[in-house]
């Protein structure tokens, strides 16, 4: 999502790595390069070593990290604390939400022009909370949902945009916490794999929120549904369009698009831990999960 800002706000080209990928890769960089370690617990070894590789090189560093005085905090150059309090389950969830509300005012602070688009996305984050609070309000009708699907084995996740990496992080969730097999997809990347596993007993979580992209998603929705695959579809109040694709729907307030992610994740969030809790699970320690990765 970061990268997505930076590139269409700032105007700043910008590059997603995995820390672990990173610091055995030999890239060129280029002067003026910056390094942002993203991390929560600001412990975690992979990142703290990709930190140090980009200091080798000279990189401006900068952490955006939730635990003050961590390891990574102390480490780079400068950087912009969470101060979203502890997270006490493993999965990351308040953490995940604050991380892009800094990225997306990182985003407006580096960007070279002050002009109404930035006062106007400025304006709307404030309201996010409040339309935050609408979702978590409709919870029980994902309780409900969670009833539904609890029983099924796979999950496909599909966005576009902005909407890409929190199908992403949909997937992660019901992975970590209910231990669903679940792929989060480009949905334009869709036909060149996934579909061949698509069935009755398959279930696609389509993230589709009315903006310039949700045409294309509707398209491949077409693709599922003629293939008998359910689809439950993360939309917009107001959406009537997607009622003739999905089998069932959540709605969310209307948002600007680069702002879409903090409000569509939260029922995929939500989505997750009912679905983990009625399987019987802890949603608070996963198994086989650390809450700081501190080894390699």
């Amino acid at each position: 999502v970061g990268e997505y800002l930076f590139e269409e706000i700032a105007n700043i080209p910008a590059e997603v790595h995995f820390a672990s990928e990173f610091r055995y890769r030999n890239e060129p960089f280029e002067k003026g390069t910056v390094a942002i370690a993203i991390s929560q617990s600001g412990e975690t070894a992979d990142t703290l070593a990709a930190i140090r590789k980009a200091k080798e090189h000279g990189l401006l560093t900068l952490g955006i990290v939730n635990t003050v005085g961590s390891t990574i905090a102390r480490e780079t150059d400068a950087g912009v604390y969470n101060h979203a309090g502890p997270e006490i389950g493993v999965a990351s969830t308040k953490a995940f939400i604050s991380q892009l509300t800094v990225l997306t005012l990182m985003a407006v602070y580096l960007s070279k022009t002050s002009g109404s688009s930035n006062r106007a996305l400025l304006q709307e984050l404030e309201t996010v909370p409040k339309k935050m609070k609408i979702i978590l309000n409709k919870a029980p009708e994902l309780e409900k949902l969670a009833e539904k699907y609890k029983n099924c084995e796979n999950f496909l996740f599909l966005g576009r945009r902005y909407s890409y990496p929190v199908a992403l992080e949909g997937a992660l969730k019901l992975k970590e916490i209910s231990y669903i097999h679940a792929e989060g997809y480009g949905a334009g990347e869709m036909k060149h794999g996934p579909i061949a596993m698509i069935s009755e007993k398959f279930p696609t979580m389509a993230v589709v929120p009315q903006n310039s992209v949700s045409e294309k998603m509707f398209s491949n929705l077409e693709e599922i549904k003629a293939r008998k695959g359910p689809i439950f579809a993360i939309a917009t109040e107001g959406d009537k369009g997607i009622r003739s694709l999905a089998n069932d729907i959540f709605f969310v307030p209307k948002t600007i698009e680069q702002l879409e992610p903090l409000l569509t994740v939260v029922p995929l969030q939500l989505f997750a831990y009912y679905v983990g809790t009625k399987r019987g699970f802890d949603v608070d320690k996963p198994r086989n999960l650390a809450k700081s990765v501190t080894v390699e």
